[in-house]
């Protein structure tokens, strides 16, 4: 079964916010998509009669085995082409997600599989996120928020938090991407801060807010 763009957009959202609540309100939904709580209301009609939503009165909602199966595919397509637009057509990390949102609504099967095999079949897109695999398992990775990396405890960048364009802009300035080794040298208790040393470049200092945007595993 196909889907319209919009309905896309709703399944998607709904699963990305049941990963910190597992019934999502009207108004989470209007607020993650911007759009007015009516809106979603006759969207979220339309995806219960396609068996995509459990609703709970005065609950919330959430998506049925099938409407999470179908955001997973969504999600697979997303991160497949981010990651080829950024290792393959050379594109900035911080450039390929408002593209990639375009084309995770291509419906072709076969145009997907015949991606994920010209790519060698990735298992993290260029922010660090998994890619669902064709059955939508995905690999996870023990990683660790950077503000709780000890002290002179080798680590790997591994994920952002965000991918917000002016994160991405202000990690690249610093010369800090997935796969960057570093190590904390000292964690200031007034604001919270932390220097650290990438290889062979002079200890700087980041803020707190850019740590906990930082997820590593430690090496």
């Amino acid at each position: 079964m196909n889907f319209t763009a919009s309905e896309e957009n709703y399944i998607k959202a709904i699963y990305h916010l049941q990963q910190s609540a597992a019934l999502v309100t009207t108004n989470e939904l209007a607020a993650q998509l911007k759009t007015k709580p009516a809106s979603v209301t006759d969207m979220l009609k339309k995806l219960k009669l396609k068996d995509l939503l459990l609703y709970e009165k005065y609950q919330g909602f959430q998506l049925s085995n099938k409407g999470k199966k179908v955001a997973l595919g969504i999600i697979r397509k997303h991160r497949l082409w981010e990651y080829f637009l950024v290792n393959k057509l050379q594109f900035g990390w911080d450039e390929v997600h408002e593209i990639a949102e375009d084309l995770e609504h291509i419906n072709s099967k076969l145009l997907i599989e015949r991606l994920d095999a010209f790519l060698n079949f990735p298992r993290f897109d260029p922010h660090g996120d998994p890619i669902p695999d064709v059955n939508g398992r995905m690999e996870v990775s023990k990683q660790i928020n950077l503000i709780d990396l000890a002290p002179h405890q080798p680590a790997e960048v591994s994920a952002v938090g965000s991918q917000s364009s002016e994160l991405l802009d202000l990690l690249s300035h610093k010369n800090i991407g997935i796969g960057t080794r570093l190590e904390v040298v000292k964690k200031f208790i007034f604001d919270h801060s932390i220097e650290i040393k990438i290889e062979d470049t002079a200890p700087f200092s980041i803020s707190q807010q850019l740590a906990q945007s930082l997820f590593v595993k430690p090496l």
